[in-house]
Formats: C-alpha cells, structure tokens, sequence
C-alpha cells in the first residue's frame, strides 16, 4: 500500500451499507457511490420494502439501469425482514447471487421501518434456517420503547436483544449496525461468533455536539443518534485497530432539504458524496493511514465471503469545501458538513 504524507493508494473499497432510494433520487446520487466504491449492500427500506427475491432482483436492475455509462458497480441485494417473511422466501435466496443478507429493522426504529419485526422471537425459524444457510442479519440495533432515552437505546438494545440473540445463535453471521457507542465497539470487538459492525464516517467525525453548535442542525441528525465524545473516541480505536471485524459502511442516507429542515425533520444524513474522503481525513488524524486500506477494502469481503476488489484507487491531501447541496431528483440534499473543508480528495 504506497503512501506518503500527500497521497494513499488502496485497493478499491465497498460501503457495506447504503442507501440509494429509488427512481430519480436514486438516479441522481447513486453515481457518488459509484464513483469509488466497487460494491455495496443495498438497504431495503424503500416506500414499499423489498421483501421478496424478486423484488430484489427488479430493485438491483433499476440501479444498473440508473448507473451512468463507464461507471462499474455491483450492487449486493438484501432483503427486509417482516413478521411475514416465510422460510421458503429464504430458500428462494440460495438461487440468487445477488442477495448477500437480510436486515431486522425494529418497526419504527428508523425511516421506513413500519414493516420491521415486532416480537424477534417468533422469527427465530428464519434466523434458524439463516444460520444453516451462512446468510448474515443486519441488525439496525436500537430499542423503540419510548420510555428509554434516545441515547441509551442502542446499549439497550444490546443487552436485552443482541446479547441474548447471538446466545440462542451462536452461528448466525450478524453486522451489528453503524455502532455509535464505546459498548458496542467492545461488544463486537471481544464477543464470540461471526459478529462484525459497520461504522459510519459521521459517527466517527462527529459527537453530539455537532447537533446544535450555532443553533439545531438538522442535517446532523440520524438515527442512531450522534453520541458523547468518549464514544467517538472509541469508534475511532475500533475502525482504525485493522481487526476484521470492523469495516465500512456510510449509512448514506438522503433525504430532500426540505424534509430535513420541517417541523418533524427526517432522520439521515448524506454522506455518499465524501464517505471515502471522511474516513481518510479520520484515519490521517489518528495516524492510522496504514489502516484505512483494511477497514474499507479488505475486512468487509472477508466477512461475506467475497473476493477482494483488484482496482486500486488513490486519495490525494488538498483542501477542498464540500458543496452547499447537490441535486436529489427534482429538489435537493444537503451532505453533511455542507460549507465546511475536508484535506482529502479521491483521485477520479
């Protein structure tokens, strides 16, 4: 991996978690995925969730049809679990090659997750049959009881959900979500079985501080919510220590400016275009360059079985202001850190 202060060269990376809606919106961002990552997993959550294999497979060609001539990309397909989802649905997955996991979403953990599971244990059957079909669960790990605080509810979640599930499952592949908290870092760091966690560049980048300096910002705001200092710190140490189970995923999630700045603003922040550039900037400033190469392009497709990208992509160190906004079909999104400077860029 040749670097130097002002450059770094790596093999090409892969969001292992992504957002790309649908139809115009998703015609008008997906190229800032495309751009550097080779593949990402594709979340499931759109208006009407994607359920079914063939859902799937009509989701995954809207992308390829949407993605701009000379740009190569391989969108990896999951589908949503509900409290209908049968174990045939599952077994129709072992005759695709494009669906990689399926995604629990508490119902109403987070946007379009109305259709998510309301009592996990009487989903166990499936997640029987995932672990016997090596198929990973992604978990978006947060509590919706409303009487736990909006910060403790992905440490809850932990202890009552996560913790018991990976002792009635000891096989199951599990991707603990966009973790936000030391706990969590700990949890998946030191914990036995096939558990990995994606983290984000703003969780990393950002506490929740960042939510109100001047004033509510709410292109700041996501769930999981930005947490304390003390936790950003210890996502750091995870997504820069090289161990194999913590690699990238953006949680890039778009929404229109107009949604995020209404009385009920929506939750997600776009990152899609500058992912990659975060999390060097984050790798430079903990002086763990040498690491970056393994948390986005090499521990990801070791936990899903996948071959290593071949590409090799360079970053360059120049300041450069992340733009005000971008289209986002006929309206548009705001990226998170709009206005403000980054030092790294991708080298198109």
């Amino acid at each position: 991996m040749p670097q130097s202060a002002q450059s770094i060269t790596i093999t090409q990376p892969d969001d292992w978690h992504v957002h790309l809606r649908d139809g115009a919106a998703m015609k008008s961002v997906l190229p800032h995925t495309a751009r550097c990552f080779s593949r990402a997993i594709i979340m499931p959550n759109l208006l009407t969730p994607i359920t079914t294999v063939e859902q799937a497979q009509a989701y995954r060609n809207r992308i390829l049809a949407a993605l701009p001539e000379k740009m190569h990309f391989e969108p990896l397909m999951t589908l949503y679990l509900t409290d209908n989802t049968s174990v045939k649905e599952l077994q129709d997955v072992k005759s695709s090659d494009f669906i990689k996991a399926v995604k629990l979403y508490p119902a109403g953990a987070t946007t379009n997750s109305d259709a998510g599971v309301t009592n996990l244990r009487k989903r166990y059957p499936l997640l029987e049959e995932m672990q016997k079909m090596e198929l990973p669960l992604l978990v978006h790990g947060e509590v919706t009881d409303p009487d736990v605080d909006i910060f403790d509810r992905e440490n809850v979640y932990m202890d009552k959900v996560l913790i018991p599930l990976r002792k009635d499952f000891p096989e199951l592949k599990i991707v603990f979500e966009h973790i936000t908290t030391k706990e969590a870092a700990e949890y998946v760091a030191s914990h036995e079985g096939p558990t990995a966690a994606t983290i984000t560049p703003h969780h990393l980048m950002f506490n929740r501080n960042s939510l109100f300096q001047g004033g509510i910002r709410p292109h700041y705001y996501c769930l999981p919510i930005l947490k304390e200092e003390d936790d950003r710190k210890a996502l750091i140490k995870a997504a820069t220590s090289g161990y194999k189970r913590f690699f990238c995923g953006t949680d890039s999630a778009p929404h229109p400016k107009e949604a995020k700045e209404r009385m009920v603003g929506s939750a997600g922040c776009y990152s899609a275009l500058h992912a990659l550039e975060f999390y060097a900037q984050i790798f430079d400033e903990a002086g763990k360059l040498a690491q970056l190469e393994s948390f986005t392009s090499l521990n990801g497709p070791n936990f899903y079985q996948l071959p290593v990208n071949k590409k090799k992509i360079t970053l360059i160190k120049k300041d450069w202001i992340v733009p005000e906004n971008v289209p986002f079909g006929d309206t548009v999104v705001v990226p998170i850190h709009a206005g403000e400077k980054l030092s790294w860029k991708f080298l198109d």
